[in-house]
């Protein structure tokens, strides 16, 4: 097993609210039907150890327990306060607690700012008084929290046993689907569970870095419909992930930045591939499915990583280790090139129709005695080219399926799987089709922090998220150098104020200006306005062929209005392409302002990639990169990260998109300059830091081949609202 190291700088003013030395229950009732009363149940059959102050006006006992008229009136010093009363009630209630002394609220009643005008109204006076008294506040709208190792139980959840999973639940369904799941499994055990509700105040960065900090915790567990502030997250995440693991089902698809799209990267971005992105660069481990959140959060918890992707699959079964092979492929995962010396000891120990090529299938060979399923384990676990070992089968069940008296050959089996797992540092995860009835050598594997599964498809998805863990962590470790502070330059300040007054975006010459004084590699180009200007174009740029394209702030998308013109060769047909672009845009939009058109030299042939940016209103800056051209937004074949990137970022993003087989070279086609490439996108990322007025930015396409990129057209839109002195609007 492998420990839980390094802290976090800064201690959470959460742990005196969630590990309570006194609860005042305000609201506390002997009606079975209110949430008093099955708060105050939670905490006396629980054992609470603290002191608990029923508040009710009407009532001096509830369920033997001495109550109080109001918060005042208590003698002690609660440092949580449960308010179960309506949400009318709450400001006041709130100042109260806060005169009191108490330090945190949970606030159970809904009415606030999801329900829009008066709520939000109330919302805002309650935080009011929280403010002005020091009171914290969870929720409000929230379904409550426990505290499992601290026995603070305010849900009266029966049947949940403390445990290492933390959970931060939107839902509180979920929070029931995930206990009656871990009832079910028997084994799962919980640290702290907190519904953040509307987030009013204590978010869910701020509930993670709790996590990260309580000792009870070996994986924080998150069920997230929408992040208030997505960047303190990332931030956070970063912190902790360092630590511990991370896990998150992100439901739905969030609508920040989708809005107004001003360009490709704007239509792309806010969408549910693009926070998991985020997410998994912040190392945290994305689940897909929900009935995938409690079996990787569980077996995170107990293994932590792996050391990479590579994985050895031992199976009794030949149709089982096939799908197993499917599976591990899709996840990104590769089955492990056994050496010929691992191989050679597997021979020695199965019958001669075994097969000893990954994944490995005994054949028959542990039918008289399963404990050699151990064997092969401990066999293969010794070979440097495997990061995990996976067996699958019906380990559990030959005593069951063939005879009683395997079954102390399947309980040595077990103790040698523990006694390797202790031995090694390489995850071991078993799938058994006999799990679900919980057979004694099962029993004993998971007694001992084996993670043991009934779905091939969720033992697949925990070796994912070990490998994946496992290489985060080592890119962690590797030397990272700070990425430069890039100075903005006076002259491309100005292009922006000049743009801001006028009420436009950049121009492209503007744009590519801007690009080129920051390094990136910009094709030559020419504006022409006039016949003068155009004859110099031509002469300048000689027998080369030439594109070009209108030059204007009301025409966005050139190509609908007529405004490109490509593979242009000698000044007569200059004349004409410029003429045709002119009468085309015009008949377009008869009010467009026409600047002119940029001449530029065609760009060699290539693959076609977007690199662009948004500054979404949740994550802050994010960089996307992918397939360019025009079908873009159809093909959505991109990657995310948010600014800044980090070289590793940026490597991570190219190998991310499907298109990558492409990059490398396919048809005879050369593989493309990837090192220009990264390059690239870090200049983009500088760049972006550097100039808070920039609001999205868009380089589609980008034309890249052996030789570097090109540059062929480019975009930024111009932030109106923020001061420009203002660099950390939007960070």
């Amino acid at each position: 097993m492998n420990p839980i190291e390094g802290h976090l700088p800064i201690r959470s003013p959460l742990h005196d609210i969630l590990a309570p030395t006194g609860i005042a229950v305000i609201g506390a009732s002997s009606d079975p039907t209110k949430r008093g009363y099955k708060a105050m149940v939670g905490l006396i059959k629980d054992g609470y150890r603290g002191d608990i102050y029923p508040v009710n006006p009407k009532a001096d006992m509830i369920l033997g327990v001495k109550a109080w008229p109001s918060v005042t009136a208590i003698p002690g010093n609660p440092q949580l306060a449960l308010i179960c009363t309506p949400a009318a009630t709450v400001p006041g209630l709130v100042a109260e607690c806060g005169r009191r002394g108490i330090k945190g609220a949970v606030i159970l009643a809904s009415g606030f700012a999801e329900v829009g005008g008066a709520g939000a109204a109330l919302e805002r006076e309650m935080m009011a008084k929280a403010e002005a008294h020091g009171v914290r506040i969870i929720g409000p709208n929230t379904s409550g929290v426990f505290n499992l190792h601290h026995r603070v139980n305010l849900l009266a959840l029966d049947n949940v046993r403390p445990g290492g999973v933390g959970i931060i639940s939107q839902s509180g369904n979920m929070l029931l689907s995930l206990a009656l799941e871990a009832q079910h499994n028997g084994h799962v055990g919980f640290s702290t569970y907190v519904g953040p509700g509307n987030q009013s105040d204590i978010g869910f960065d701020d509930y993670l870095r709790y996590l990260g900090e309580d000792q009870h915790t070996r994986v924080a567990t998150l069920y997230v419909e929408g992040f208030r502030d997505g960047r303190r997250f990332l931030d956070v995440a970063r912190e902790v992930t360092a630590m511990k693991p991370v896990v998150v089902y992100k439901s739905g698809a969030t609508e920040a930045g989708q809005k107004s799209a001003s360009s490709h990267t704007g239509a792309l971005a806010g969408s549910y591939a693009m926070t998991v992105d985020l997410l998994r660069q912040a190392g945290v481990s994305v689940v897909q499915y929900s009935d995938e959140i409690l079996p990787v959060a569980e077996g995170l918890g107990l293994l932590q990583k792996a050391r990479g992707k590579r994985v050895a699959v031992i199976s009794d079964g030949g149709g089982q280790a096939t799908i197993a092979a499917d599976r591990l492929a899709e996840a990104g995962l590769e089955l492990a090139e056994l050496a010929e010396e691992t191989r050679a000891k597997l021979r020695d120990v199965l019958l001669p129709q075994a097969s000893t090529v990954n994944p490995v299938d005994v054949a028959g060979s542990t039918d008289a005695n399963p404990s050699l399923l151990a064997t092969c384990m401990e066999i293969v676990a010794a070979d440097d080219a495997v990061d995990s070992v996976f067996l699958v089968g019906m380990f559990g069940g030959y005593s069951i399926r063939f005879a009683e008296s395997l079954l102390g050959d399947e309980m040595r089996g077990a103790e040698a799987m523990v006694d390797l797992s202790n031995a090694t540092e390489k995850p071991l995860v078993i799938y058994s089709l006999y799990t679900p009835i919980k057979p004694p050598a099962l029993r004993r594997l998971h007694e001992a922090g084996l993670p043991i599964y009934a779905s091939i498809e969720h033992a697949v998805r925990l070796l994912a998220a070990l490998g994946e863990r496992g290489q985060y962590l080592a890119q962690c470790r590797e030397a990272r150098e700070a990425p430069p502070v890039v100075e903005p330059r006076p002259e491309q300040l100005e292009c922006f104020d000049r743009a801001r007054a006028q009420g436009r975006d950049l121009l492209e010459p503007e744009a590519k200006a801007l690009l080129r004084a920051h390094g990136v590699e910009v094709p030559e180009e020419r504006l022409v306005r006039d016949e003068a200007e155009l004859e110099a174009a031509a002469a300048a740029f000689g027998e080369a062929p030439l594109a070009m394209k209108v030059v204007s702030k009301d025409i966005l998308h050139k190509s609908d209005a007529g405004g490109v013109k490509l593979n242009l060769a000698g000044e007569a047909t200059l004349h004409q392409a410029r003429e045709a672009i002119l009468a085309s845009c015009r008949a377009y939009d008869p009010q467009a302002e026409i600047e002119g058109v940029l001449v530029t030299p065609m760009a060699s042939k290539g693959v076609e990639v977007i690199v662009g940016v948004i500054r979404d209103p949740i994550f802050g800056p994010v960089l996307m990169f992918g397939l360019g051209g025009v079908f873009v937004e159809i093909l959505e074949d991109v990657a995310f990260r948010a600014i800044p990137l980090s070289r590793h970022d940026a490597e991570s993003m190219v190998e991310q998109i499907k298109a990558r087989r492409i990059l490398g070279g396919v048809r005879g086609e050369k593989a493309v300059n990837k090192a220009a490439l990264v390059k690239l996108l870090l200049r983009v990322s500088e760049l972006v830091e550097a100039y808070p007025e920039l609001a999205e930015l868009d380089l589609n396409p980008v034309i890249v081949n052996a030789d570097g990129y090109a540059v062929v057209d480019a975009r930024v839109i111009v932030d109106r609202d923020t001061d420009p002195s203002d660099k950390e609007a939007h960070r």
